[in-house]
């Protein structure tokens, strides 16, 4: 599988394969050759928790050794969402010594062209590629993944100082591919309709479009989870039903996710409801602004909505495709538009 954005790999003696416990070791050697002791899941640095995070199904590793069995590369599916039909492929990384290889790219192949096909479970899979290179972005291309939200600001910069690969917050491109298909309807925020008819153009299932034009039911109170990431700053919130008192309850959550020090919040909001246009004008009213699509995150479509509380670094973001850059675009005026309703932002 060549691609002729890719430069020649060197030639290398490798093999690839699943997760074995004597990996364990291997893999928390790799993460700290890469990251030093910074990046944010601990657990990658613990060869018992590896282990039993693969007992447990909360990741499938899959690695790449050298003849001598040392781990040089590694990658891992996962559940991720509220949906658990839905994958993530990520927490993907090789050895800087090994990176003109092939490595990469038969390690990416084995999980998704190989181990997915024998596995049922898998129905979309999706990714989350860093916007500081674009070697992972051209990977998703070549494994037919569809660019449909961006992600700003999301991995502190501190994960990337061992490398000095990046001066600030890297922003992440979030890529879908659905491997057993389901057509549903979906409701459109009017604000954010082109949009997303751009991004459900591309994408690689069916939909049937209808307007979000109903209220939020004063009868049901916001259904919200939140998850905060401390050491990276991000808290994330889910809301698979807005009621009437969303204002009150996001306004509190934020206020719990600053005392642990989150500066990037992200809130995934449910397509399936007649009222997420009304959730979307009160939310961006909060100063949230634009994300993107995330196909079956709830088994329907979700909506990703962002607000940052750090300065963002937009000109630092690398992409490669001239749709992730459309993407941009968008997201910087939305973020300027959203940001002037909720009094964050000054009008020039």
């Amino acid at each position: 599988m060549q691609e002729d954005f890719f430069e020649k790999p060197r030639s290398e003696t490798f093999s690839v394969g699943d997760f074995c416990p004597q990996d364990a070791e291997g893999i928390a050697d790799l993460f700290r050759a890469v990251y030093g002791e910074s990046y944010p899941i601990r657990l990658f640095y613990h060869p018992k928790e590896i282990i039993a995070a693969n007992q447990d199904g909360r990741y499938t590793s899959f690695v790449v050794r050298t003849p001598e069995n040392r781990v040089i590369g590694a990658t891992h599916l996962f559940p991720s969402a509220p949906y658990h039909g839905l994958y993530e492929h990520g927490v993907s990384l090789v050895h800087p010594d090994h990176r003109k290889s092939n490595a990469f790219r038969e390690l990416c192949a084995y999980a998704v062209d190989n181990y997915i096909p024998r596995h049922s479970v898998v129905e979309v899979l999706w990714g989350e590629s860093v916007c500081n290179h674009l070697i992972s972005q051209k990977m998703a291309h070549v494994f037919k993944t569809i660019e449909t939200a961006l992600e700003i600001a999301l991995m502190p910069a501190e994960s990337y100082k061992h490398e000095k690969s990046s001066a600030g917050r890297v922003a992440a491109l979030n890529s879908f591919r659905s491997y057993v298909s389901r057509p549903h309807q979906i409701f459109i925020p009017e604000v954010y309709e082109n949009i997303l008819k751009r991004i459900y153009d591309r994408l690689d299932d069916r939909r049937e479009f209808a307007v979000a034009g109903e209220g939020l039911p004063t009868d049901l109170q916001t259904q919200i989870q939140m998850s905060v990431f401390e050491s990276a700053g991000v808290a994330r919130m889910t809301i698979p039903q807005s009621g009437a008192d969303l204002d009150f309850i996001v306004a509190e959550q934020e206020q719990q996710a600053r005392k642990q020090n989150a500066v990037v919040f992200q809130i995934r909001l449910n397509l399936s409801q007649p009222s997420v246009g009304q959730t979307v004008d009160i939310l961006r009213h909060h100063g949230y602004f634009f994300g993107g699509v995330l196909p079956r995150w709830f088994d329907s479509d979700g909506l990703l909505l962002q607000k940052l509380e750090c300065p963002p670094d937009f000109d630092g973001i690398l992409l490669w495709s001239d749709f992730a850059k459309e993407l941009l675009e968008f997201i910087r005026k939305d973020r300027e538009d959203c940001g002037i309703l909720s009094g964050s932002l000054k009008q020039n």
